[in-house]
């Protein structure tokens, strides 16, 4: 009996169009879920593996915001039940073992797995993932809206949380991770000011729309200081203006897996307590804290959809910065 084929968007090599393809459905190993996917986000972290700003084990297929239904299980999977809507992450598995694991820091785990970078991810009809590191998702979501949440919207979430208990939050980049991150911060009584590339006046119409307080480039001072200052964007030039937007003890957090060199500051800029940090990955208690929250907040996640054969389209879009929010495979498509 001939064996289930799926289609895949899988990268050769970096810098390269991703390649439909078919191969076969694969088997769940004991811990596996097998997933039939329905939509998928395109993040700007599958961009940098795309465009090789990250090196992956290749060929892969991209994709770490899957959502899907589980079709099968391994003998030691537990729980998700088969028909069951379920999401995966960046994070797709850990040691358990290493210093950090052991710490409850998995997310800087030694040897890791990561969706559609270690494993083949969600650019495809049918994934494998360790239900270990899956989440269940609130059903006020569908599967496009939800798509995003699993990685803008744990990113961002983690991101503020670094960023401390700031009232006033700058965030630099307006993309998928900004839009969700500011719909959270509102919800938290927080105020929120929106920095895009210089000119993008639909982007700051958009944050505005969002409820940020003021929305402007990235090259603008804010019209009040800011106690603390999110980067998405993968622009090492942002830390040095985002440091003159803060305030004294006021906190840089650079949210990306990726940026471009820092420039030279000075010493002066940084002085009174400021300080920047990086965000690496997340954790399962980033998941489960932000999927409790996803469930009582009012977000309205903004996505543009493209069938699975238009990957390299969306990829485009998003490298240009013409995605209003988030992009979304979906291979029924």
């Amino acid at each position: 009996m001939s064996k289930a084929v799926m289609q895949a968007m899988q990268l050769d090599a970096p810098r390269k169009a991703l390649r439909l393809v078919e191969r076969p459905v694969p088997e769940p190993r004991p811990n596996d879920l097998l997933i039939e996917i329905s939509a998928c986000g395109v993040c700007r972290t599958d961009l940098h593996i795309v465009d090789g700003d990250i090196r992956s084990q290749l060929p892969i297929v991209p994709g770490h915001e899957i959502v899907g239904r589980v079709l099968a299980a391994g003998d030691a999977a537990t729980g998700f039940s088969i028909g069951e809507r379920v999401g995966v992450p960046w994070l797709g598995g850990t040691c358990g073992a290493c210093l950090y694991c052991r710490e409850d820091r998995e997310n800087l785990c030694d040897r890791p797995t990561f969706t559609g970078f270690s494993r083949d991810g969600g650019f495809a009809s049918h994934a494998i993932a360790d239900a270990r590191f899956c989440f269940a998702i609130p059903a006020a979501y569908d599967d496009v809206e939800a798509a995003p949440l699993l990685c803008a919207g744990l990113i961002g979430y983690r991101s503020l949380v670094a960023a401390g208990e700031a009232r006033r939050v700058g965030l630099y980049g307006f993309g998928a991770a900004a839009h969700i991150l500011t719909q959270v911060a509102r919800w938290q009584g927080r105020e929120v000011f929106a920095f895009t590339r210089p000119g993008d006046d639909e982007g700051q119409r958009f944050a505005l729309d969002l409820g940020c307080v003021w929305a402007g480039g990235s090259d603008e001072r804010p019209p009040a200081p800011l106690d603390a200052a999110i980067i998405f964007a993968p622009v090492g030039a942002l830390v040095p203006l985002a440091l003159k937007a803060v305030r004294k003890g006021g906190r840089i957090v650079c949210a990306g897996i990726h940026m471009s060199d820092i420039p030279a500051f000075p010493y002066s800029d940084l002085w009174e307590e400021r300080s920047i940090r990086s965000v690496a990955n997340l954790t399962r208690a980033d998941g489960r804290d932000f999927f409790r929250i996803a469930a009582e907040a009012p977000i309205r996640v903004s996505t543009e959809a493209f069938p699975l054969g238009q990957a390299n389209e969306a990829l485009a879009r998003l490298r240009a910065g013409k995605i209003e929010g988030a992009a979304v495979l979906t291979p029924g498509g």
